[in-house]
């Protein structure tokens, strides 16, 4: 069985699990850069950790690695065009609401959560590198709803009890 097969499965698996998308973005030369990333979890309490892997081949992340600061910004459910611009080639902040801390690190606008983190370690998995960052400051939107990427569509939260 040839490995093609064996990543089209595992896509279509992996796509069943519904996450949230986050946005990586700092200033590197003086100039916003950033990407998307869904696969972003909280790691732990104490000390404040989440966890985000990039792709091992992406020059993106190559630069963002280098800077002090990185803001991770949950997008929020308005923010489905601009993640395909994000995620996309060319200027991925033309149009974009964002601000930047003294620091360099950069959030969206209108995002669920704006973490601040620095870099506490990075670990090689496959084809990805998985950053563990520090969280250094938060500022969360209760009333924001966040995006979803689901079945490899962006998905809004509906409020549903499910009854046993």
């Amino acid at each position: 069985m040839t490995q093609a097969p064996i990543h089209q499965e595992l896509r279509r698996a992996f796509s069943a699990f519904p996450s949230g998308v986050t946005a990586v973005c700092a200033l590197v030369d003086g100039e916003p850069a950033g990407l998307a990333a869904s696969s972003f979890t909280s790691v732990s309490l104490d000390p404040p950790l989440v966890s985000v892997a990039f792709g091992a081949r992406s020059r993106t992340w190559a630069r963002l690695r280098e800077v002090p600061r990185l803001g991770v910004s949950v997008l929020a459910e308005e923010h489905a065009d601009y993640c395909r611009v994000l995620a996309g080639p060319g200027d991925r902040f033309a149009g974009a609401d964002w601000t930047a801390t003294a620091e360099g690190a950069v959030h969206i606008g209108g995002s669920a959560l704006a973490l601040t983190c620095s870099i506490a370690g990075l670990t090689t998995a496959g084809d990805h590198e998985v950053a563990f960052l520090r969280v250094d400051d938060v500022h969360g939107q209760a009333t924001v709803e966040p995006l979803l990427f689901h079945g490899s569509k962006f998905r809004r939260v509906i409020d549903r009890v499910v009854e046993r």
